[in-house]
């Protein structure tokens, strides 16, 4: 005997059975949108050991200028890989970024991301640290070799303010990174202020006293022990590259019993700002990162929506956009507060807030 089935008791079973599949669709329409979400800008920071600024600066800045813009966009750090920033360009590209801006870690692999960009259409930025020779379409940083020659100025004006500087003060040198082509500009700077003096015979130069760093610090501090050795310990001034060639510099005098000598450095870190107060560092280059985050994103931003971007001098043959560092010292130390890039809880604590007045 055949049963029968209403329309109603079909609707029944049909109707939970649609219902399933639309939501199955729907979710997985939603994934398919996740997953090929696009953004429009990638920004690549090449570590965190080189300089602090990467963490404490430039993600936070570059991030909260895409998002007042309303770009979408990522800030990505390669953790001082080359080969993890080159991954990260490559899943950017495949989001659809259209801009990438990129800060990279050694020439050969900035090359590698910049063809790769370019190939696929997009435009990239260098962004703090120059690509020579590359298909980049700008540049946004800071007038390094000015950086090296506020350097040298600030070298020089510290031992007239000890009085070495009539004595043939012995000086070395610790270079940043070789494969940095912002090292070679900042030693295009000091050079072109102290070889004069060491080819006058008003400086000398260390014995082994010029070599390169890697940014390290540890190894900073190896090289410039050596020096000291090679020297007798007798070495007057260190025209050091950053705050943290700076720092191995008075670990190495400290350990040895040593009296502070002028010393400079950049990047006006916390710690070498302390070392400044405390007398065992001359002074450090100051680059406000906010307006040079800033100006990249906007170049960036530009970019996306198809403005001219504004620049005001080439590099190496690449449009740049140049921004002017400042030298600081003791005398005028509280810009960092004025300008919130440091804040006196960073820097007056301990033995140091006897210093900060």
């Amino acid at each position: 005997m055949r049963k029968f089935v209403s329309r109603r008791m079909v609707a029944a079973l049909v109707l939970p059975a649609v219902v399933a599949l639309s939501v199955v669709v729907a979710t997985a329409s939603a994934r398919t949108t996740s997953t090929h979400a696009s953004i429009q800008v990638c920004a690549l920071l090449p570590d965190t050991k080189s300089s602090t600024r990467y963490t404490l600066f430039d993600a936070p800045l570059l991030t909260a200028s895409f998002k007042a813009a309303a770009v979408p966009a990522q800030v990505l750090n390669a953790q001082a890989s080359a080969q993890r920033q080159k991954s990260q360009a490559e899943g950017c590209l495949a989001k659809g970024a259209k801009v990438i801006l990129l800060d990279q870690l050694d020439p050969a692999s900035g090359a590698a991301i910049t063809n790769e960009a370019v190939a696929q259409g997009a435009k990239v930025i260098d962004y703090d640290r120059l690509v020579p020779k590359s298909k980049a379409s700008y540049y946004v940083s800071f007038d390094n070799v000015k950086v090296g020659v506020l350097q040298a100025q600030g070298l020089i004006a510290a031992l007239k303010a000890n009085g070495m500087y009539s004595k043939t003060p012995v000086i070395a040198e610790l270079n940043g990174g070789i494969t940095d082509n912002n090292a070679h500009l900042f030693k295009q700077g000091y050079d072109s202020v102290l070889n004069p003096l060491y080819k006058a015979g008003t400086f000398k130069k260390a014995t082994a006293g010029d070599q390169w760093t890697d940014w390290d610090p540890v190894k900073g501090q190896t090289i410039f022990e050596q020096m000291l050795a090679r020297n007798s310990n007798h070495i007057d001034g260190v025209l050091a590259a950053n705050d943290g060639l700076a720092g191995a510099v008075v670990a190495a005098l400290t350990s040895r019993g040593l009296k502070p000598i002028p010393v400079t450095g950049q990047d006006a870190t916390p710690t070498g700002l302390q070392y400044i107060l405390a007398g065992w560092q001359s002074g450090t280059v100051y680059k406000a990162i906010k307006p040079e985050a800033q100006a990249a994103a906007s170049a960036a931003i530009a970019i996306v929506k198809g403005q001219p971007v504004k620049t005001n001098g080439k590099v190496s043959g690449t449009p740049s956009i140049l921004l002017t560092p400042k030298w600081v010292t003791k005398a005028n130390y509280k810009i960092l507060f004025t300008d919130k890039f440091l804040s006196k809880s960073q820097v007056c604590v301990g033995k140091y807030a006897q210093y900060c007045k």
